[in-house]
């Protein structure tokens, strides 16, 4: 029987036990595993650009989402926009996307640490010393690379606009 899209796209939302097995066959078989986090609220071709861009580093891309309380924590009261089981879908359904996991911290230390992807990747208004999980995968190994930024997207200017045009 031919799997649904749903069945395809509730596939690659991951806990971290589950990934944690997965990573290890990924890695049993050579694949490289490239990880970047974000919360990815209101979804544009900024984030489709950059995570493009990630997961062309290597042969599975794994996102590390906040959760709500994560974002809220980041963002302020108001956000997130969307919640973290629809932000998760939204990122699934993008075909080079192979694994969502969410983390309740405010940092993706956990995921990145208990993983230990080949590269870990942020955008580019991060150097390499101030991204979380560097150091970790740096001494496993692994590489830190910095994707820069398409200019002029940005979830907090969707948000605005859309707040200005009331």
């Amino acid at each position: 029987m031919k799997p649904t899209a749903d069945d395809i796209l509730k596939a690659k939302l991951y806990t971290l036990d589950k990934l944690t097995a997965d990573r290890a066959r990924w890695k049993a078989e050579g694949l490289t595993v490239v990880f970047t986090n974000g919360v990815f609220d209101l979804l544009h071709v900024g984030h489709l650009s950059y995570l493009a861009a990630a997961a062309d580093l290597g042969h599975k891309l794994i996102i590390g989402l906040n959760s709500d309380a994560s974002t809220k924590r980041l963002k302020g009261p108001t956000r997130p926009v969307n919640n973290e089981y629809s932000r998760s879908v939204m990122l699934a359904a993008l075909f080079f996307v192979d694994a969502v996991v969410l983390f309740e911290g405010d940092t993706p230390i956990e995921p990145i640490s208990t993983l230990l992807p080949d590269i870990l990747v942020k955008g580019g208004d991060y150097s390499i010393v101030q991204i979380v999980g560097a150091p970790e995968v740096l001494a496993n190994g692994g590489e830190v690379k910095v994707i820069d930024f398409v200019d002029g997207y940005s979830s907090t200017n969707i948000i605005n606009q859309i707040r200005d045009a009331k």
